[in-house]
């Protein structure tokens, strides 16, 4: 399929590079109206009227109909589930009617984890003569039709290794690196214990890592109520059915490693072909049997145990006064026993299919706009990602109606990409930009990822690079913000958070993609291509809960968003329009909607936090900041420089070759904060400015992490560490500059 795409890329590029001979040489300045309508064509710009009507046709009740369709039965990567919405995203996408040009998939042999359908995983308190005294639940209760689907995978650690470790438990409250320090100064027993922890504070597989440095046998996992449900743990009128929170037996399932793509062929696709390195070789996966269970068997584990009372900080809802261990108390029922693990986990080979859908651009068909979100989930995944794909479906519907219509066709190439198996750690994405490396690194615009669109319904928010601000902002601009009555989106989010720009004055706070939790990492990180999340969500001031309390449980079904989410699906039309209008504006404005200035603003408050910080201990040792400030101050001109070009071009008059080289100077920029040797220890993490480090510093990442660690060890070679990040920060923002500038000159 992409050879098909290559020839017509390659005759689009033929007619441009005719065109733009033909534009520069052979029609009179400032008249064009005797070109053909071809050449004409070569200056096509945003059409607001097309624009307007795109914005109309998106229809709030078809997204409710995709999103009860994409969630009538659980999809977990490569099942039978996820193979029908497989073949459901071809048939839309190959409609006659409103389908795309091109629709197909490709397939890849990646390495997941699954457990044993008739031998489920369990958590089990047994007693010193053997007998077993509590077992927790094998699945969650039933509430409605949905939780007594067969197809619902019972909880699961993926990719933890299987095994019945059997100890006295220990409460390691989030599982970091600290609290098991803490448990063994503390004079608690790590060796061969049994660790029950809490989602936060560290990834899932640093859980089971974290422990395991300290001779932990087996992790447990569980959602505290206090967490995730502001306190509240009664079924009977408080969690979900009757509200959006957490059920007490609710599990959040998830993927235990902590480095993206198939784990055994790392900057390759996975094919048939392809070496796989020896499971052996793997660093990032959790080393010892973990499984996640629900907080009411939580409960009875953690309000049972001894020893000393745990930290304040340490507490939670669970209706007892948390204690350390290790063992239980010699009161309770569960005196003298262990915990034991039982995980029959499987790891192995398995096919899991992308599913890709095309629109060829008429003016530069080698360029790709791409939108992406992935398709399988851990149950029926209403919110994740249900919603997301809900909302892509609607708007590639409305694209390829006008496209079929004859009524618009982008400048540049559109890509939708429905991605497989996102929650074993983003593999199809991974794989697809492993295998298309060459392409998307020289072609690529941009990529917008829109995975949960919406976590509930009180504001936008986005996260991105700074160069995509400006879209962004003039995207939700145009949108009316839900439940107000003269609010757009924009308007409204920087109701809910905001902060000063000195350029824009108060603007909403759009995030950095300074993390690896979506489809976005391997375009962003390892690609360098202006990528950027966005969704709907909570007033954070109003709930402590980390995200939706129903994520990656059997609870996030299509009752739970219509109930309790976003009952008249306006949410999900506003993250609609707001991404549909990011979408069309990077695929049809002659002059890339992309704002260096903004990238320069971003990068003058990182260097002024690492002055502050880091200036007096780096001069302690010989390591100047000068050359990372001169970089920095460059990058500043030649930004300004190439935003007044961008200012003062006429269309009707400009060289299609000048609208050229600036579009590929904003599409590049991104690419230029790419050092591949920056973190030698993490795969794909190449960009220097958003890549997600340790420190807590928000400036450039690699030298706030090795600053902070030479300022604890004083060791010589982290200072050496700290200068070679500075140099890495440094050489990639004059690299940026050279990108931005227009020539060679000493």
């Amino acid at each position: 399929m992409w050879k098909k795409i290559l020839v017509g890329v390659a005759v689009g590029a033929a007619v441009l590079t005719v065109g733009i001979l033909l534009g520069h040489y052979g029609i009179e300045k400032g008249g064009t109206e005797h070109a053909p309508t071809w050449l004409k064509a070569l200056a096509q710009d945003v059409d607001e009227e097309v624009l307007d009507i795109f914005l109309k046709e998106l229809d709030p009740k078809r997204m409710e109909d995709n999103l009860r369709e994409l969630s009538l039965k659980p999809h977990m990567a490569t099942s039978a589930g996820d193979q029908r919405l497989v073949q459901l995203m071809l048939q839309r996408w190959r409609d006659v009617e409103t389908g795309l040009d091109e629709a197909w998939t490709q397939t890849y042999s990646v390495f997941l984890s699954f457990p044993n359908k008739t031998n489920p995983n369990s958590v089990a308190v047994v007693s010193a003569q053997g007998s077993v005294q509590f077992k927790s639940h094998v699945q969650e209760k039933v509430y409605t039709e949905d939780q007594k689907d067969p197809d619902i995978v019972t909880p699961f650690a993926a990719f933890a290794p299987a095994g019945n470790p059997k100890g006295k438990l220990v409460y390691a409250n989030q599982g970091t690196l600290k609290d098991y320090e803490f448990l063994n100064s503390s004079g608690v027993d790590l060796h061969g214990a049994i660790a029950i922890t809490r989602y936060g504070g560290s990834s899932r597989a640093d859980k089971a890592l974290n422990g395991a440095v300290f001779g932990v046998a087996g992790v447990l996992v569980y959602t505290d109520p206090f967490d995730m449900n502001d306190g509240k743990t009664s079924d009977t009128n408080e969690t979900y059915p009757h509200s959006w929170y957490l059920p007490p037996s609710g599990v959040e399932r998830g993927s235990y490693k902590n480095s993206f793509g198939d784990l055994l062929t790392p900057y390759y696709p996975s094919k048939e072909h392809t070496y796989r390195r020896p499971e052996s070789e793997v660093e990032w996966m959790a080393p010892v049997p973990t499984q996640p269970i629900g907080f009411e068997d939580a409960q009875k584990l953690i309000c049972e145990l001894q020893g000393a009372v745990a930290p304040d900080a340490w507490q939670g809802a669970l209706q007892c006064e948390y204690r350390l261990g290790p063992g239980f108390r010699a009161t309770g029922s569960f005196n003298g026993s262990d915990v034991q693990v039982n995980v029959y986990n499987r790891r192995g080979i398995h096919d899991s299919d992308n599913v890709m859908g095309l629109i060829r651009g008429s003016v530069e068909p080698d360029r790709y706009v791409i939108y992406g979100n992935h398709r399988d989930s851990w149950v029926h995944g209403a919110l994740d990602p249900s919603s997301g794909t809900a909302v892509m479906l609607e708007i590639s519907r409305v694209m390829g109606s006008l496209v079929k219509q004859g009524r618009w066709r982008p400048r540049r190439s559109v890509l939708f990409g429905s991605w497989g198996a996102e929650e074993f750690g983003l593999i199809g994405s991974t794989e697809f930009t492993e295998e298309h490396y060459s392409q998307l690194r020289d072609r690529a615009v941009a990529y917008i990822n829109v995975d949960i669109s919406v976590f509930a319904s009180a504001t936008l928010r986005a996260m991105g690079s700074p160069s995509a601000q400006s879209v962004v902002f003039t995207a939700a601009k145009q949108v009316p913000a839900p439940g107000t009555l003269s609010l757009s989106v924009y308007d409204n989010w920087k109701l809910f958070t905001n902060r000063t720009s000195p350029t824009h004055g108060v603007v909403p706070s759009m995030g950095y993609l300074s993390g690896v939790g979506s489809d976005y990492a391997s375009f962003m990180h390892y690609l360098g291509i202006t990528s950027m999340d966005i969704a709907y969500t909570y007033d954070k001031t109003k709930t402590r809960a980390r995200i939706y309390p129903a994520y990656h449980t059997a609870y996030d079904t299509f009752d739970y968003v219509k109930k309790y989410i976003d009952p008249g699906f306006m949410s999900h039309e506003a993250v609609a329009r707001t991404a549909g209008g990011v979408l069309l504006r990077l695929a049809d404005s002659l002059i890339l909607p992309l704002n260096a200035s903004d990238y320069a603003e971003s990068l003058e408050s990182y260097l002024d936090t690492a002055l502050k910080n880091f200036t007096d201990n780096l001069n302690a040792h010989q390591i100047s900041l000068a050359g990372l400030q001169g970089a920095v101050l460059r990058f500043r001109a030649a930004a300004t420089q190439l935003e007044k070009e961008i200012r003062e071009i006429d269309p009707d008059k400009e060289s299609p070759l000048k609208v050229r080289r600036i579009n590929d100077q904003l599409m590049l920029l991104e690419r230029a904060f790419l050092d591949p040797l920056a973190f030698p220890d993490k795969y794909y993490l190449w960009h220097v400015l958003w890549a997600p480090v340790s420190s807590s510093v928000r400036s450039f990442p690699g030298l706030a992490e090795a600053v902070e660690k030479a300022q604890r060890t004083q060791r010589e070679e982290d200072w050496r560490w700290a200068h070679r990040q500075l140099t890495s920060v440094t050489t990639a923002i004059e690299r940026a500059v050279n990108v931005l500038e227009n020539a060679l000159h000493p």
